[in-house]
């Protein structure tokens, strides 16, 4: 099995769609569907209600973002648009989907999973449309929707996994949304980025955030460019070792994540 690699989405999206109206029965994990449904129904309603205030303050918008509120309650009429292509952030364009070769591309088709406040998880090819839902907004009659799409993701998200290693570049509040557990977990490889400087001659490191998503997607790309095809997490964390990457693993814990750190001098 390739390496199922999950990512979070991003704030940024592609101003519109350009093809057909979304369609939940073409999306991928049709499982996933029935909460898909209920968390749109009720985004779609808060949106289109009469307090425009508390759908503000529940999907955490400024006054300026008010424009989110009239597409949101129009999605389900909505053009759509590739997830691969309706991202825009930064991890996006380190990843650049479009330049990698057909080969890479069909690769990320395959292995690529996006997470979603909205969706639940999607992959590059399935059509949707530009949204706001973050993952902690609160929505009326269904609650935080990190504790709600924690039900439903267990039951797909594993038998997805297969039986080959899983790089999870989710931000924590994504990833809270499933954590791997038991024998799955143990073939999964969580990463945080560290910077690296010299301060009064002294190695100091530091968490990044806005690099760290660049420095996600440019280890994805390197990833599908060499057609690396780990099939366990310890050949996985050798692949990145292989692709020139500074890789220190923490200790690890029985049933837990392994947690590495990718140590970069540069941004």
């Amino acid at each position: 099995m390739p390496v199922l690699i999950l990512l979070p989405p991003s704030e940024g999206k592609a101003e519109a769609g350009t093809g057909r109206r979304l369609d939940l029965s073409r999306l991928s994990l049709t499982e996933l569907n029935p909460a898909r449904e209920a968390v749109l129904t009720a985004l779609a309603d808060l949106c289109a209600g009469p307090d425009e205030t508390a759908a503000r303050i529940a999907l955490g918008l400024t006054e300026g973002q008010r424009g989110e509120l009239r597409r949101n309650a129009r999605l389900q009429e909505a053009a759509t648009a590739p997830a691969g292509r309706l991202y825009t952030g930064v991890l996006y364009e380190a990843l650049g989907l479009d330049t990698l070769p057909p080969d890479a591309q069909r690769a990320a088709r395959r292995q690529v999973l996006i997470s979603s406040g909205l969706w639940g998880a999607v992959r590059l090819a399935d059509r949707i449309p530009p949204y706001r839902c973050p993952i902690g907004a609160r929505l009326p009659g269904l609650g935080a929707l990190s504790a709600y799409w924690r039900e439903a993701l267990g039951p797909v998200l594993e038998p997805a996994a297969g039986r080959g290693p899983v790089l999870d570049l989710r931000s924590g509040a994504y990833a809270a949304t499933w954590t791997p557990r038991g024998a799955l977990a143990e073939r999964t490889v969580t990463v945080r980025v560290l910077h690296e400087r010299i301060v009064d001659g002294t190695p100091t490191r530091s968490v990044v955030s806005h690099f760290n998503k660049a420095t996600k997607g440019r280890l994805v790309r390197d990833l599908l460019l060499a057609d690396a095809r780990p099939r366990t997490a310890d050949a996985l964390v050798g692949a990145l070792r292989e692709l020139k990457y500074t890789v220190e693993e923490a200790p690890r814990a029985a049933g837990r994540p392994r947690q590495v750190d990718l140590v970069v001098t540069e941004l």
